[in-house]
C-alpha cells in the first residue's frame, strides 16, 4: 500500500438530500393502524407490456395485488423485478410498493417518486409525509406512487452490520493520528469490514445493486401500473435515476421533474469536490444569519465565526466529547451533524444549538442531528440507508482517480472549503467493495424525449445549482427552473414561482416557454 493517504469519498457528502431535510420535522406523523378487516385495495389498470422482449413478459405482464396498508389511506403491493436485466432467467428481486390514490377523482395516471440517497425509502416518504413529497395538487390529481429501489428498504435490500457494528462503523474515533499511514490503514480495514459484511449478508445482490438497474425497474412499475408513459418527481439522486430512465426510454417518458439535479457528467473525485465547496458555501449563510440571532454561541464577522467553528472540530478531534450514551464525539460525527442542518434553513436553529452546546462540552444536541442524518433513532437504525447508499455509488462510479486532478481538488478545497479541507481526505470505501463498478459517467440527451423540467437552487449544498444547469443544458428536452435561495431542493420549499411552473407541468401539462428564474 502507498504511504500518501488514499482519498475518502465522505458519507458526509453526496446523500440523501431531500429525506435528510425533512427527518426532523417528520416525527410523530405516522397515521392510525388499520383493522385487520380493512378490505383490499381496487385493482390497478391492466398491464402495459407494450414493446417488450418475450423473455420480460413474466414480469411486464403480472397482476398486482393491492392490500391496504398498516398506515390508513394508502394501498401496498409487492412487484417481482429480475435480479440481473441482462439475464432474466437468472433470478428476482421483490420491489415493495405503496400507493395515494387521487384525492379529487379519476386521476391523470400514476405519479412515481423518489426521494435521494441512493438509499432513502420512497416508502416511508410517502407514506409519512405525502404532501411534503409531492404538494396539494399532485395529491389530488394523481395516484402517487412510493417505492424502495433494489436494496432499499423493505424491498429486497443489502444488509451488512448489526445496530452494533454501525455504530461503531459510524462512530467510533480512529485510534491513530488523523492523517498518519496507520490512520489510512485504520479506515480502509474499518470500510473492507463493512464490505465484507455486506457481501456476506446480502444474498449475492450487491453487483445487481446499480442505478441502470433500478432504471430498469421504474419501467417495470410504469408497466405493471398500466401506464403508457412514466410521470416522475425525483428529488436529488432521484434525478440521476429519472435522468437515466430518460436515457434508457425516452419514448416512454411523460412528465417528468428532476428537483436538485444531478449530472451525470460528474467523477466521485469531481462530487466530492464540489459538494464540499457547496456545504462551505451553506455554512456560511448559516453563519451570517445566526449572527444577526441572540441564540448564536458566536461573535463578529462570519469569517470571525467560522475560524471559531474550525477550532471547535480541531477540539473535538483531538480530544473527543462523551455523550450521555456513552458515545463520543470527535471531528468527523460533529461535521455529520453540520452537514445535516445545512439541508435545509429550518434546522439552523438546531445547529446553533448543538455547537453553543458542544462548546460547553456536551455533544449530545449534535448527536441528535447525526442521528438523524444516519436514520438512526432511539438506538435503532430505522432502514439501511448506509448500506444501500455504498452499495449504489460503488458500482455507478468507476474507479480511479488522476493523482494530479486529487492534488487540484484538495488545492481548490483548501481554498474555498477551509473549514472542511482538514476532514476531507482519507481511504476511498470503494477501493475494497467486493464488486468491480459497471457504472460509466457521461452527458444524458435522451433524444426525442417529451419536455423535462430540471429544477436548481443557487445555494443549494447537496445539489449544486451547475449540476442542474448542466443537466438542463445536456437533456435535449431539458428545461430549467432556477429557485434562487438556500437549502437543498426547490419545489414544495415555499417559493410560489417554482411551485406554479411545477404544478402547471405535473398537473395542466403546460411545458414553460424557456428557463424560468423564480427569485
Amino acid at each position: 500500500m502507498s504511504s500518501t493517504p488514499r482519498r475518502r469519498v465522505r458519507r458526509l457528502v453526496a446523500v440523501v438530500a431531500f429525506a435528510a431535510a425533512a427527518s426532523l420535522a417528520l416525527s410523530g406523523c405516522l397515521s392510525t393502524l388499520l383493522p385487520a378487516s380493512h378490505p383490499t385495495a381496487p385493482p390497478t389498470a391492466a398491464p402495459d407490456t407494450g414493446g417488450v422482449d418475450d423473455a420480460l413478459l413474466p414480469f411486464y405482464g403480472q397482476t398486482l395485488t393491492w392490500e391496504a396498508c398498516a398506515t390508513d389511506g394508502f394501498d401496498c403491493t409487492t412487484v417481482r423485478t429480475p435480479l440481473d436485466w441482462a439475464d432474466p432467467g437468472r433470478g428476482e428481486l421483490e420491489l415493495s410498493v405503496i400507493r395515494h390514490r387521487a384525492t379529487g377523482g379519476a386521476p391523470i395516471g400514476s405519479l412515481l417518486t423518489n426521494p435521494g440517497g441512493p438509499g432513502a425509502s420512497g416508502i416511508s416518504i410517502v407514506r409519512d409525509s405525502l404532501q411534503f413529497m409531492v404538494g396539494e395538487r399532485a395529491v389530488q390529481s394523481y395516484d402517487v406512487i412510493g417505492f424502495d429501489p433494489r436494496g432499499v428498504g423493505e424491498s429486497t435490500a443489502v444488509r451488512c452490520f448489526d445496530t452494533a457494528g454501525m455504530d461503531a462503523y459510524l462512530y467510533d474515533v480512529p485510534v491513530n493520528p488523523r492523517g498518519s499511514e496507520a490512520w489510512t490503514q485504520e479506515l480502509l480495514d474499518a470500510h473492507r469490514g463493512f464490505a465484507e459484511a455486506c457481501e456476506a449478508n446480502s444474498n449475492g445482490i450487491l453487483p445487481y445493486i446499480t442505478t441502470e438497474n433500478a432504471a430498469r425497474d421504474l419501467d417495470l412499475l410504469r408497466g405493471v401500473l398500466g401506464d403508457t408513459k412514466l410521470n416522475y418527481l425525483g428529488y436529488s439522486y432521484g434525478t440521476f435515476l429519472g435522468a437515466t430512465y430518460a436515457k434508457l426510454y425516452p419514448d416512454r417518458v411523460g412528465r417528468l421533474v428532476l428537483d436538485g439535479a444531478i449530472d451525470p457528467t460528474t467523477s466521485l473525485l469531481e462530487v466530492s469536490t464540489i459538494q464540499t465547496i457547496g456545504f462551505e458555501s451553506a455554512l456560511r449563510a448559516y453563519m451570517a444569519d445566526c449572527l444577526t440571532t441572540s441564540e448564536c454561541p458566536f461573535r463578529g464577522t462570519v469569517d470571525d465565526a467560522l475560524a471559531d467553528v474550525s477550532t471547535l472540530l480541531k477540539s473535538v478531534d483531538a480530544r473527543p466529547l462523551r455523550g450521555s450514551d456513552g458515545r463520543m464525539l470527535g471531528a468527523d460525527t460533529l461535521l455529520t451533524a453540520i452537514v445535516f442542518a445545512m439541508y435545509s434553513p429550518g434546522n439552523w436553529t438546531n445547529l446553533s444549538a448543538a455547537l453553543s452546546s458542544a462548546l460547553e462540552g456536551d455533544p449530545d444536541i449534535a448527536f441528535v442531528l447525526a442521528d438523524a442524518y444516519n436514520s438512526r433513532q432511539d438506538g435503532v437504525y430505522l432502514d439501511n440507508q448506509t448500506e444501500a447508499f455504498r452499495a449504489y455509488n460503488c458500482m455507478d462510479y468507476p474507479r480511479g482517480i488522476d493523482p494530479a486532478a486529487e492534488a487540484a481538488a484538495a488545492a481548490l478545497i483548501e481554498r474555498e472549503a477551509p473549514t472542511f479541507a482538514p476532514y476531507w481526505d482519507g481511504p476511498d470505501p470503494c477501493e475494497v467493495w467486493p464488486h468491480p463498478a459497471t457504472g460509466v459517467r457521461g452527458p444524458i440527451v435522451a433524444a426525442g424525449a417529451a419536455p423535462i423540467l430540471v429544477v436548481g437552487t443557487t445555494n443549494d449544498p447537496a445539489t449544486p445549482y451547475q449540476w442542474a444547469v448542466a443537466l438542463a443544458q445536456q437533456l435535449e428536452s431539458g428545461i430549467l427552473i432556477t429557485r434562487v435561495g438556500e437549502g437543498h431542493t426547490g419545489f414544495n420549499k415555499g417559493n410560489a414561482c417554482v411551485d406554479a411552473a411545477v404544478n402547471a407541468y405535473l398537473i395542466d401539462g403546460t411545458v414553460p416557454d424557456g428557463d424560468v428564474r423564480c427569485e
